[in-house]
């Protein structure tokens, strides 16, 4: 197709809006709509999460995630240079608390070396002090470059770009049918129609039902769970320099409570990550029935719940004891105590989970008759939302 075709980006998202970007950029004449349902851009995953600039400790090298990771990394890095945005190498520690967290920790640096995480090194007991004086371990990994922003602000930065380029940015515009009209796809707002050459899809929380839409596989199905945040009190928050977290169980594509500095100065705590029930919600006891009967209603669901039950129960009781919640993270910096803690604000994590019950951990991304459906894109995808742009865009004109 010629470049003055029309492409309809469906989610107003980090990655929605990083695509339409990228679109504009790389063939100019394009015309870009993108169509967000809520009434402003960023207003699940993007504008819930920690900030934190991934450096690609965690990720099965050769996987997306560890590709994109490392590219978007670094065009993150120099599209904040470029446009004032805030970017603070605050550096982490990947800290193992006793021997028997050796294996896992030992794993652990050889990914994170094979992915080439700048600047890593290996801290021993008595080094931890060195870069973070409040934190105790056994050994610990210092990721130096890994980094805090803002992603409701680049998202912001992001959709001005697009509309600087002549891209259009819908917002109140819910998808709700999808269809084709000969070589053409017929995109529904309501009573709205976008007609459109291509169509590519970054729905986040709802990505399985827009895949739905435009034909896709029934699964991967999202299972949404709540990340709840803790915020330090004033007295205590400079205890932490940067960021301490714990070594993550490989079960699992969460990365536990940990502590995060925030581009506003304030210290995290968290996230957790409990079954949530409603996708568009973030009250702690909000439940939707049609999201429940989802979640209910899928295979997978109940075949992961029967493997991790136990995991489930003490997330959930964590989630109601603040003495709970902070005994895991004073593991890592004992100073800072349920005490020194208020409530903070709440984050919904798109997770994707097989029919067989296993817990999609790679980014998935399909492309089938001019339709490209991002289906599973949790973190790292903040970190890697420009260069997921690139691989999308690639994948599209192949």
């Amino acid at each position: 197709m010629s470049a003055d075709e029309t492409v309809g980006v469906v989610g107003g998202g980090i990655v929605g809006l990083a695509v339409a970007r990228e679109l504009l950029r790389r063939r100019p004449g394009t015309r870009v709509v993108v169509l967000e349902a809520e009434d402003r851009l960023g207003a699940h995953q993007t504008g819930h999460n920690s900030g934190v600039v991934h450096a690609g400790i965690y990720y099965r090298p050769g996987s997306l995630k560890a590709r994109l990771c490392t590219r978007g990394r670094d065009l993150l890095r120099e599209y904040c240079a470029e446009h004032g945005l805030p970017y603070d190498e605050v550096g982490k520690l990947v800290v193992a608390v006793d021997a028997a967290e050796r294996g896992r920790f030992d794993a652990l640096e050889r990914t994170a070396r094979e992915n080439g995480v700048p600047g890593l090194r290996r801290l021993e007991a008595a080094e931890i002090a060195d870069v973070e004086p409040h934190a105790v371990g056994v050994s610990a990994l210092h990721s130096p470059r890994t980094a805090i922003t803002d992603f409701g602000a680049v998202c912001a930065r992001l959709a001005r770009d697009v509309e600087a380029a002549g891209g259009q940015v819908l917002l109140g515009a819910r998808v709700t049918g999808v269809r084709r009209e000969g070589a053409r796809v017929v995109v529904s707002c309501g009573d709205a129609r976008h007609p459109v050459d291509r169509l590519v899809v970054c729905g986040g929380l709802q990505s399985d039902r827009l895949a739905g839409l435009v034909g896709g596989a029934r699964g991967p199905v999202i299972v949404p769970f709540r990340g709840e945040y803790m915020t330090v009190r004033p007295a205590k928050r400079d205890l932490v320099r940067g960021m301490v977290y714990p070594v993550p169980d490989p079960r699992y594509p969460f990365l536990g409570v940990h502590f995060t500095r925030t581009v506003a100065g304030e210290l995290e705590v968290g996230p957790n990550a409990v079954l949530a029930l409603d996708r568009g919600a973030y009250r702690r006891l909000a439940m939707s029935p049609r999201d429940t009967a989802a979640v209910l209603g899928w295979p997978g669901f109940w075949r992961m719940a029967a493997r991790h039950w136990r995991t489930g129960v003490r997330e959930m009781y964590g989630s109601a004891v603040t003495s709970a919640y902070l005994r895991t993270a004073q593991r890592y910096v004992p100073a800072i105590g349920s005490a020194d803690v208020v409530r903070g604000r709440t984050g919904l994590r798109a997770q994707a989970v097989e029919r067989d019950g296993f817990l999609v951990d790679d980014f998935v991304i399909e492309t089938s008759d001019g339709v490209t459906s991002v289906r599973n894109a949790p973190s790292p995808a903040a970190t890697s939302s420009l260069a997921i742009a690139e691989h999308v865009v690639d994948r599209m004109y192949l």
